[in-house]
């Protein structure tokens, strides 16, 4: 799988065309005409193969936390409540605000997996990278990035136990604790323990554990959107209502990511800090996503679209994150 990641980064770029996003298409295109290896169980289905890989990835996610930077990080607390609050509490109202135009049963699988979107942490590694590149506080962005992968571990099956509890997820609280804790949590824990040792070589080959990140991902989307075209969950989605749904993750990233700003400047921010609050705020994460819903929906045949707001969400910041940051950097406009 890491060599085909390469070989699509390598004829993506060549398009103009970001790679995992291809990635993304082509895995949901395989699902539709070939579903068959992903409903496979014996000897080992791919699903069980990513199940494994989950913990592969946040093991070398914790391998990568330094602790000490983690601490020195602390101090710029406006900006880190900012984030967080933002991440954690305005998303998910924002979502609970749009229920109620969601009303049949397709539209409340589709409101489901942008309240999931909702819930979920900030990414790590774009979030980054578009700070860098608009000349945002860096140290503040990896401090907020990596608090914030953290903190989702508890809040996002916190807001999906609180507001699904039927459904899409049948949610038993002692059964996912526990699934977090082993697949999730102890991975992390057990990185970061060993970052001291071989931190380093994490950092050395932090490409090739991206490859690899990715690649369960892909195993991830390509197995959920199989059980979900074998069962005929999408047959009643329209493109009116795609078109809509795309619409609708614009609108999202728009109006979080201008929310914001305004707060930003009304807090009398910096240009480097309100540059990171608006990209580490608005950004949510494909990888968290992706693994914890095999944990959080699992069983469910409905995981495929719930993954499908947050797989257009992601595509759309990368896109816009990126012309923003590009401008910023050329200008060097304050983002008020």
């Amino acid at each position: 799988m890491s060599d085909t990641i390469s070989r699509l980064q390598r004829i993506s770029a060549a398009a103009g065309i970001d790679p995992f996003i291809a990635g993304i298409l082509l895995m949901v295109l395989l699902a539709y005409f070939f579903p068959q290896p992903g409903l496979i169980t014996q000897p080992i289905s791919l699903a069980d193969l990513a199940n494994y890989g989950v913990a592969g990835i946040f093991f070398f996610y914790g391998l990568k936390l330094n602790i000490h930077q983690l601490k020195a990080g602390l101090a710029n607390w406006k900006l880190h409540f900012l984030v967080q609050t933002t991440t954690f509490i305005l998303f998910p109202l924002i979502a609970i605000a749009i229920k109620p135009f969601f009303v049949s049963n397709t539209d409340i699988a589709l409101w489901t997996g942008i309240f999931y979107l909702c819930a979920l942490p900030s990414t790590v590694s774009s979030s980054v990278v578009m700070v860098s590149i608009a000349g945002g506080n860096m140290p503040a962005a990896i401090f907020n990035a990596s608090i914030s992968s953290l903190i989702g571990i508890f809040m996002t099956p916190f807001w999906i136990k609180l507001f699904i509890s039927s459904g899409a997820a049948q949610l038993h609280t002692t059964t996912i604790v526990g699934k977090l804790f082993i697949q999730v949590l102890i991975p992390v824990l057990l990185g970061m323990a060993l970052n001291g040792k071989w931190g380093a070589f994490a950092h050395r080959n932090k490409k090739k554990l991206k490859n690899f990140d990715q690649a369960i991902i892909l195993i991830i989307i390509y197995t959920s959107f199989c059980h979900s075209f074998s069962l005929g969950i999408f047959n009643d989605i329209s493109w009116l209502a795609l078109s809509l749904l795309t619409l609708y993750m614009l609108v999202l990233f728009v109006v979080v990511i201008s929310l914001i700003r305004l707060i930003a400047r009304l807090l009398r921010f910096s240009v480097p800090d309100a540059i990171t609050a608006m990209f580490c705020g608005s950004k949510k994460s494909l990888v968290h996503g992706t693994v914890m819903s095999r944990i959080l929906f699992a069983g469910s045949a409905s995981t495929g679209i719930i993954l499908l707001p947050l797989m257009l969400y992601h595509a759309l910041q990368l896109i816009i994150a990126s012309i923003m940051a590009r401008r910023m950097a050329a200008s060097h406009v304050n983002p008020e």
